[in-house]
């Protein structure tokens, strides 16, 4: 399974968010600058994040973008589903023979395995990550 660059941008710019006070706002040209990235394409995945309720923008000389809630409550599912969007992994193309059964075992098992990961991903948040880097220094 992949995810697409967009989200990895995604999560790292929220970690870097939170990483800041949250009285100040951190600019789309400095989170750019940390991943090396344009501002161009990372000013659309922070429309997504903010779009999502994540962060927020202020616009202004200071201005820039902060989280608007605690890291606690960033889950990667929120993010990665901001970015990605909520479409299922596998939507099955196949026709089945109704004798056989009315779905597709295998969309229904991909579906069984998605909600697992869902979980588990809803229950990861930036806090943790943060929690993980402050052990390490």
């Amino acid at each position: 399974m992949k995810f697409s660059k967009a989200t990895n941008y995604a999560l790292h710019s929220m970690l870097h968010l939170a990483m800041e006070s949250t009285d100040e706002a951190i600019g789309v040209e400095e989170l750019a600058s940390r991943q090396k990235l344009s501002p161009t394409y990372l000013s659309k995945i922070l429309t997504k994040l903010s779009k999502a309720g994540l962060i927020e923008s202020s616009p202004g000389v200071k201005g820039g973008y902060r989280l608007m809630q605690s890291p606690e409550d960033c889950s990667f599912l929120d993010i990665i589903q901001a970015t990605e969007g909520y479409e299922s992994l596998l939507n099955c193309t196949m026709s089945h023979d109704r004798k056989w059964n009315r779905t597709c075992l295998i969309e229904q098992t991909m579906a069984e395995v998605e909600d697992k990961m869902k979980e588990e991903l809803n229950n990861r948040t930036i806090a943790d990550l943060l929690e993980r880097m402050n052990k390490e220094n």
